[in-house]
C-alpha cells in the first residue's frame, strides 16, 4: 500500500475514529449502564420493578442504541471509502454485512419497546394480568438479546473481512488487523452458543474483552492516523 495517502483518506480516517468513538460510547453505555443493571431474565417481576423504579433509563437506552445504529451504518460507509483502493470487493463485502447488522440492530429494538409499553402500560393491557404482561415483556427482551446476537453473526464476518483490509492495506499496524479477526471469532462463537448452547454462553462472556479492546484500539488509530501515516512515510522514506 502506497504511504502517500491524501487529505480525503486522512480525513475518512478520523471521521471513521469519530463514528467508532460514538459506537463504543452509546453501545457499552445502553448495555452495561442503561439496559443490563434492569434485566433479570430469570425474574419477570423483578425487572419489570426494576423498569419502572428507573424511570425513563430503558427509553434512553433505545435511543443510544438508536444512535450507534445510525452510527454503525455511516462507519460501514466511510470504511468502505477508506480502503476500497486496497481490495474493491473486499470493502465492499465488508460494508455490505456491517450494513445488514446495523439494519437488524434498528429492527431489533422493536422488542426492546415493545417491552416498555407492557410494563409501563403505554398500551392497552386489559387482556393481560400484570403477571402475564410482565412475562411477555420478559420474552420481548429475550428476544432483543437474540436478535442482538444475530446481528453480531453479520458483524463477525464483516470483522473477518475488516482485518483483511486493515491487514494489507499498510495504513494501521498489522496486530490491530489480527486483533479485529480475533474479535470476530469472538463475536461468531458467541453469537453460536447463545443459540445453541446458552447455558455455555456465561462462562464465554469474558472473551468479549478481546473485541472491546481491538475495537478500542481501531477506533485510537483511525483518530490518530496522521500521526501513523507520517511515521510510516518516514520510516519508508
Amino acid at each position: 500500500m502506497q504511504l502517500q495517502l491524501t487529505r480525503t483518506d486522512l480525513t475518512l480516517a478520523r471521521v471513521s475514529g469519530l463514528l467508532y468513538l460514538t459506537i463504543i460510547i452509546c453501545g457499552i453505555g445502553a448495555e452495561v449502564a442503561l439496559r443490563g443493571p434492569l434485566v433479570d431474565f430469570t425474574s419477570a417481576a423483578d425487572t419489570a420493578n426494576a423498569i419502572r423504579a428507573a424511570g425513563l433509563t430503558l427509553p434512553f437506552a433505545i435511543v443510544a442504541d438508536v444512535i450507534m445504529a445510525v452510527a454503525d451504518a455511516a462507519l460501514a460507509i466511510t470504511l468502505f471509502l477508506l480502503f476500497r483502493a486496497v481490495a474493491p470487493g473486499l470493502a465492499l463485502a465488508a460494508m455490505v454485512f456491517r450494513l445488514i447488522q446495523s439494519a437488524l440492530i434498528a429492527a431489533n429494538l422493536l422488542n426492546m419497546q415493545a417491552a416498555w409499553l407492557l410494563i409501563t402500560a403505554g398500551q392497552d393491557i386489559a387482556g393481560l394480568g400484570t403477571a402475564e404482561a410482565e412475562s411477555l415483556a420478559l420474552t420481548f427482551l429475550n428476544l432483543h438479546a437474540h436478535g442482538y446476537d444475530l446481528g453480531l453473526v453479520f458483524f463477525a464476518i464483516n470483522s473477518f473481512l475488516t482485518g483483511l483490509l486493515i491487514w494489507k492495506s499498510g495504513m494501521f499496524p498489522k496486530v490491530i488487523g489480527a486483533g479485529i479477526i480475533a474479535a470476530g471469532g469472538v463475536y461468531l462463537v458467541g453469537s453460536a452458543l447463545r443459540f445453541l448452547a446458552p447455558d455455555a454462553f456465561a462462562a464465554f462472556a469474558p472473551a468479549y474483552g478481546i473485541p472491546v479492546l481491538t475495537e478500542v484500539a481501531f477506533c485510537i488509530c483511525l483518530l490518530t492516523a496522521g500521526w501513523f501515516w507520517r511515521r510510516q512515510a518516514i520510516a519508508h522514506a
